[in-house]
């Protein structure tokens, strides 16, 4: 048994809410996107969203044109305009990604993803730093200077890949980032401008970028990484399938950024991971699964420590990088799945939204805290193997002494996500895996998606609950304890509910 303290250990973290990831923000034009994004700001609450394409082609914005002779230059944001008053209508801000290049500005025809991003250097970086400027000078016209000092400004993304940045030019990405971070300093010079958004396995970027900044005296207000924990992709048909590290090998990600700027003047910087997940690929079986839950859990709990945002890649599988999906499951990176389907993994997101502020413990396998009118809660979760040599343990216990400031007994309500409850995915593979679910099995996956719930009373002792708890494979559970006063009134006698007379 694990004696929970009574005093707060300290404030439970955030930094798992501050920001959350989409496909390029193009999709926000869609009903499906809006739908699932307003389920997600209703039950978890993030507080910015980040996605590829604010510049690409598909946006519309940067839009040259011929008259009398001379070549201009119109921007256009009818279509920005959409997807951020759609944002801030949900509650949500933008995490800015300053990317791809506009055909029209393009030094070359390199391009990435399905939707075809272009990734080459700008053919004019004087014509770049005016759509940079163009661009953050409407948002701030039209949504105010407060409002938009609030939203990170971001600088391309993974240029330290060929695929992203062509050649994987550094030289090349640092000019950009030069370039683009006066050019949003010039409209304001409190906006947040960072980078270099690199992905696993380029941590020498970081360090070079860093000096470089401080060398040149170029803007630089946060940094931003990557992380993943696959291996390399092994195909088969719409699908891969890939060895994972440890969960512990994304915490160990997250805190890389400061320990390689400790000592710099850069040391006290907020770090944003603008990516994060398992997988790095959008059609990994993994992303679908409870035990995908379960391998995560640590990190949700643990991450703030080490970065002040960490954004789960992504909230949907409205996701077209490597083209439109084939079935309802194919292991996207979402939460949720087209036509809003909870994973167990939206679970995971949805219980630490009802986690309280205060930080009474964290250990291995759960996290406590409370909330300010005395509610305890608790999320508790089964080890996994993340060899996939073994399936786990078929249960794991939790024993936890937690503090409950009331008298009697406490109201305990529990949620549950395993293999079988909360797992819509399951329910699919026993309903024959229908690539397009008619209208009446979605029922049933979205029946099957709800966690399985108890309630019962528990009796203190000494102002503490003994919590025992004893979970399935690839378990996560929600515990929460409410002190209770009893209001049922003294002739209650569930013995007489059949008319018999009173003992």
């Amino acid at each position: 048994m694990i004696r929970v303290p009574a005093e707060a250990a300290g404030r439970l973290s955030d930094a798992w809410r501050y920001s959350v990831g989409t496909g390029r923000i193009e999709l926000a034009l869609r009903r499906d996107y809006i739908d699932s994004l307003s389920l997600t700001q209703r039950e978890i609450g993030f507080r910015h969203i980040r996605g590829h394409g604010l510049l690409s082609d598909g946006m519309g914005v940067y839009r040259p044109y011929d008259h009398k002779g001379a070549r201009r230059v119109h921007h256009s944001f009818t279509y920005v305009d959409q997807v951020v008053d759609s944002y801030l209508a949900l509650g949500i801000r933008p995490f800015l990604e300053l990317g791809f290049m506009p055909a029209e500005l393009a030094s070359g025809e390199q391009t990435v993803f399905w939707w075809r991003g272009n990734v080459t250097p700008p053919r004019s970086h004087q014509d770049w730093a005016g759509l940079v400027r163009a661009t953050l000078r409407h948002l701030v016209d039209r949504y105010g200077l407060d409002e938009v000092r609030t939203w990170p400004i971001e600088v391309w993304n993974e240029p330290n890949l060929p695929d992203f940045w062509q050649g994987a030019d550094e030289k090349a990405y640092h000019l950009l980032y030069e370039v683009t971070a006066h050019a949003v300093k010039e409209v304001d010079a409190d906006l947040q401008v960072g980078g270099p958004a690199i992905s696993p396995g380029a941590d020498d970027w970081l360090v070079r970028f860093a000096e470089f900044t401080e060398d040149r005296e170029v803007p630089l207000d946060f940094v931003s990484r990557h992380a993943y924990t696959s291996g390399p992709a092994q195909h088969v048909p719409f699908g891969v399938h890939q060895t994972l590290g440890p969960a512990s090998g994304l915490l160990e990600q997250f805190g890389t950024p400061r320990r390689q700027l400790q000592g710099t003047r850069h040391a006290e910087l907020p770090v944003h991971i603008t990516e994060f997940n398992s997988s790095y690929r959008p059609d990994n079986p993994v992303h679908d699964t409870a035990f995908h839950a379960a391998y995560l859990a640590p990190v949700l709990a643990a991450g703030g420590d080490l970065a002040d945002s960490f954004s789960y890649w992504t909230f949907s599988d409205m996701f077209e990088e490597i083209g439109v999906p084939t079935a309802l499951f194919h292991g996207g990176f979402g939460l949720l799945t087209h036509r809003q389907v909870r994973k167990p993994t939206y679970h995971l997101y949805a219980f630490m939204a009802r986690m309280g502020p205060e930080r009474l413990a964290r250990g291995h396998d759960h996290l406590v805290t409370r909330h300010s009118d005395g509610r305890v809660t608790v999320l508790a979760w089964a080890p996994v193997d993340p060899t996939g040599e073994t399936p786990g343990p078929d249960r794991h216990d939790v024993h936890l002494s937690i503090p409950v400031a009331a008298r009697g007994e406490a109201f305990l309500r529990r949620s549950t996500v395993d293999e079988e409850h909360g797992n819509a995915c399951t329910a699919w593979r026993h309903m024959g895996s229908p690539r397009s679910p008619r209208a009446g099995q979605l029922d049933v996956l979205h029946e099957a998606a709800e966690p399985a719930r108890s309630h019962r009373r528990l009796p203190l002792a000494d102002g503490r609950a003994d919590l025992r708890l004893t979970l399935a494979r690839h378990e996560i559970t929600l515990v929460e304890l409410t002190p209770l006063t009893d209001e049922t009134p003294p002739w209650w006698d569930e013995r007489r509910l059949l008319g018999g007379e009173a003992s």
